[in-house]
């Protein structure tokens, strides 16, 4: 799964190429400059420290002596560089080359971190869109099994870690082993012995950072999924807050949350202590380092075998200038396993198939015709689960208003869900005009109808963008008229913004009569041939459900209708009535035949009306 994680990431990254390859090239440009400058620094320490008739002598043995060293070479050239008549000059030549030296690197510094930021954010932005592009395809039968709290997570929280990681990772991944493998060459260039000392004990600091992010990895998991859990309760808290206060259960919320909040925080204390371990480990090593390369290179110093002082000044520089770029890769590791399992989530949701797929050559809806006919319907929602629907078949013919009634699960509101293809039936065939709905596609499917349920979904926004919700270019002329229909205008005009009333989330600034609607005027804007009512008005009260159930007339006019109603008023004067029961069909007729006939609908209207 680790091998599969870093290819993804690496072939999102592939996208950004030209950016990433102009920071490369930006990169090593600042390495170069990087290890000038504490090549330089090294020279200053020595041309202050050194007798200056020694380094002129120095450097005219080195003019006239052929086969050089590397390390007499680089000495050779850096001294054709400062080197002046006096030692004052030369110290001013070497100031100002270190200076712009270091103004120079930090120009390709720049260059290198602005690219990759931009590569940064563009894949973040880019991972976001993808996983909520993802999120629309998905079937409604995802949404029931998982957690909003577990999916708003992982497009928020998941892809800001892994932001962090991939932020840690562009910033220092690029320039540290460049940066590491510059120093390492040049400390070889100046003492292969020491060099080799260093390098013997820098892989003992790997092995252990390694382990320590393997660690960090697994916590990170864990941590992820409880923010999820997390982030669920305070979701479920804020919409249903009107029944924590109702049934006065504030108290076990709050305790409920203190108790996964704590759980959380145990998690995050367990992968702090892993991580803030890493930076000592990384520095105890380094020193180990530095205290075993002073005692050796200062007896080789004082002992004059082999390395002078001036070679061993700009060694011991070096060296400690290579433990900045290691320890930031200890980091850098240790942000990748908590990105890493950040993206094991993120790709996971990305990787979850649709349920429902449009048809690949798909036929267009562009006119309801005849009728919708369920032919032996068979509908579960899992293989685990009970059977829905067992063997459904009737037909709404166009212009008809067809009633579903019955007891609770007895299969009403699935077979309205079938209808527009929020679920396929398991067995069977549903067909509109003749045509299988898996072959419809879904724009002129699910555009050929209007549905109003029991519970409202509003947004967020104005009135008028509630109404227009899903309508391009439509006139305030249209809306207003809508509005009209929907007996919502007056209450409209009492708002203090009239339509650009903006109505609050899930629309809580409104009653259930007005809500209802409003989603009525919506439906009445998008003018559809078949209308699903399902249980439109059993949540009102009695003033207004006349006023929604006039509006919901105005809406049926030369519409063919599905109407489920628990309220057996409202589908007396429907054409066809059929009564479910345990998903199956046990009656279909008029209100006068089912009455008449003595079955399970009398005794539904019986109970209601006494």
């Amino acid at each position: 799964m680790s091998g599969s994680i870093y290819r993804r990431m690496g072939q999102l990254l592939f996208h950004f190429w030209p950016y990433i390859f102009i920071s490369s090239l930006a990169a090593i440009v600042f390495v170069f400059l990087n290890t000038a400058s504490i090549w330089l620094t090294a020279s200053l320490i020595n041309n202050i420290l050194a007798d200056f008739d020694k380094i002129v002598q120095a450097q005219a043995e080195w003019a006239g002596k052929a086969g050089l060293t590397l390390n007499e070479k680089l000495k050779y050239w850096t001294n054709v560089l400062i080197l002046r008549e006096t030692p004052l000059e030369s110290l001013k030549i070497l100031c100002l080359s270190i200076l712009t030296v270091f103004f120079i690197k930090n120009i390709f510094l720049y260059i290198k971190n602005i690219l990759l930021r931009i590569v940064e954010l563009k894949l973040v932005k880019e991972i976001r869109d993808r996983l909520y592009k993802h999120i629309q395809t998905l079937s409604l039968g995802y949404f029931n099994r998982q957690h909003t709290g577990s999916i708003t997570s992982i497009v928020m929280n998941d892809v800001e870690q892994l932001q962090i990681a991939l932020a840690v990772v562009f910033q220092r991944l690029f320039v540290e082993p460049i940066n590491i493998l510059t120093f390492v060459a040049l400390l070889f260039i100046i003492s292969w012995k020491l060099a080799l000392i260093a390098i013997i004990i820098i892989p003992l600091a790997g092995i252990a950072i390694l382990s320590i992010g393997r660690s960090i990895r697994r916590k990170s998991r864990r941590t992820q999924a409880k923010i999820a859990e997390i982030m669920q309760i305070l979701t479920e808290t804020l919409t249903s807050i009107r029944i924590v206060k109702a049934f006065v259960n504030e108290k076990e919320e709050v305790k409920n949350f203190t108790r996964e909040s704590k759980h959380y925080f145990k998690l995050l204390l367990k992968r702090a202590r892993l991580d803030l371990i890493a930076g000592p480990t990384t520095e105890t090593f380094g020193v180990i380092i530095g205290v075993v390369l002073l005692w050796y290179g200062g007896m080789e110093v004082l002992a004059q075998k082999g390395v002078s002082a001036e070679d061993f000044i700009r060694f011991i520089l070096i060296l400690f200038s290579i433990l900045g770029p290691i320890k930031q890769l200890s980091n850098v590791n240790l942000k990748i396993q908590i990105g890493a399992a950040s993206a094991e989530r993120i790709f996971g949701l990305l990787d979850t198939p649709p349920e429902i797929v449009e048809d690949p050559d798909p036929v267009e809806l562009d006119v309801f015709n005849n009728a919708i006919e369920f032919d032996q319907i068979h509908f579960e929602y899992s293989d685990a689960d009970e059977r829905v629907l067992d063997g459904v078949s009737f037909t709404i013919k166009k212009g008809e208003i067809v009633a579903l009634v019955g007891p609770s699960g007895s299969g009403k509101s699935t077979i309205a869900d079938l209808i527009p293809r929020f679920f396929d039936v398991s067995k069977g065939a549903l067909r509109i005009d003749g045509n299988n709905v898996r072959k419809i596609s879904f724009s002129s499917l699910r555009g050929s109808m209007g549905i109003v349920t029991q519970e409202v979904i509003l947004f967020n926004d104005t009135i008028r963008k509630n109404i227009a919700y899903g309508q391009s270019d439509v006139t305030e002329e249209a809306i207003q008229k809508a509005a009209e229909a929907a007996n919502a205008l007056e209450f409209i005009e009492q708002t203090p913004d009239g339509f650009d009333t903006l109505i609050g989330e899930r629309g809580v600034n409104l009653s259930g009569g007005q809500k209802q609607r409003l989603a009525i005027a919506r439906a009445l804007l998008k003018n559809p041939p078949i209308l699903i009512l399902d249980e439109a008005t059993s949540a009102l009260d009695t003033e207004s459900e006349k006023m929604v159930q006039k509006a919901i007339e105005v809406l049926m006019k030369d519409r063919t209708v599905l109407v489920i109603a628990h309220r057996l008023s409202t589908v007396q004067n429907a054409d066809k009535i059929v009564v479910l029961d345990k998903g199956k069909i046990l009656e279909v007729g008029s209100h006068n035949e089912l009455y008449e006939k003595g079955g399970l609908y009398r005794r539904l209207y019986d109970i209601q009306f006494d």
